[in-house]
């Protein structure tokens, strides 16, 4: 019997969620650091969050403190841990060097398991976010130097396009997660249904990149959509940046919940070490998808 692969969970623990969407967000260092370590207890290999500076709009230079505080006792515990920050989004005052400086300092903390990378422009809601192509470039180059494991946000299918394009000319990190964001109730990208998981699927074949899936302003553990990602060889992030659906659940109920989907299915669940492995996987350089 062929052995399925394992299937990797992300917790997007808080993003811009305040304690009044739901009162389990965590949004303090510490509250951070607990939620951190339960979901990865509990099956997450990555874990995502913000510190409460806007990464649209504020301040072009986020503080690394925050990070540094909540991440070195989840590292202590589990060193293995794929934790990345979010960025700040573009503008004429916020030089990309200026937005990755909190990364630059974690970095040298030996605190930055993981780093994130926009490589576009999108409208979400009322806001425009994104990266121009310079920034992506440097971006890019970053994390090669340093060779870490990137999260490379899909907003729309144009972002995807970037990162082909720099998997061709070999310019893409060595370890990359491609992160496809759907759009629930908040109106950007392709919504979140087979057809637009299978146009991606079909601009990725060839490509060889790990994948993930989620559900921003929704719920991508309903109406089996988490299923059918996993079907076609992509991965899971859940979490209350992203969820908009009934109840005000926790992080690691949406972890525990995502572990049973992938259990389901045959699959068993990537520890970090086993999701660091699958983001390093050997692919094809020169494949050109447009």
């Amino acid at each position: 019997m062929t052995r399925r692969a394992p299937v990797i969970v992300e917790a997007a623990i808080n993003g811009n969620t305040p304690k009044t969407a739901n009162p389990h967000v965590p949004r303090t260092p510490t509250e951070i650091t607990a939620c951190a370590l339960e979901c990865l207890d509990r099956g997450a290999a990555i874990v995502h969050n913000h510190n409460d500076e806007p990464n649209i709009g504020g301040p072009a230079r986020h503080d690394h403190t925050p990070y540094a505080e909540a991440w070195a006792p989840v590292l202590a515990k589990h060193p293995d841990a794929l934790l990345h920050p979010t960025v700040r989004g573009m503008s004429d005052d916020a030089p990309i060097a200026e937005r990755y400086a909190h990364l630059d300092e974690l970095h040298g903390l030996g605190l930055l398991p993981m780093a994130s990378a926009d490589p576009g422009v999108v409208s979400i809601g009322p806001y425009l976010y994104g990266n121009s192509a310079a920034d992506a470039d440097y971006m890019f180059a970053w994390c090669r130097e340093r060779d870490l494991p990137v999260h490379l946000s899909v907003f729309e299918p144009g972002f995807l396009r970037v990162a082909l394009k720099h998997l061709a000319q070999g310019t893409l990190p060595s370890r990359v997660k491609v992160q496809l964001y759907f759009g629930g109730a908040i109106p950007f990208g392709l919504p979140p249904n087979v057809a637009s998981l299978d146009a991606y699927v079909a601009m990725l074949d060839g490509s060889d990149l790990p994948w993930m899936a989620g559900v921003i302003g929704g719920d991508i553990l309903d109406g089996g959509f988490a299923q059918a990602v996993i079907r076609r060889g992509g991965h899971l992030r859940v979490g209350l940046e992203d969820f908009h659906g009934a109840g005000t659940p926790t992080n690691e109920e949406l972890v525990l919940a995502a572990a049973a989907a992938i259990r389901g299915l045959g699959h068993e669940v990537a520890t970090s070490e086993q999701a660091l492995q699958l983001l390093s996987a050997p692919r094809r350089r020169g494949v050109k998808k447009d």
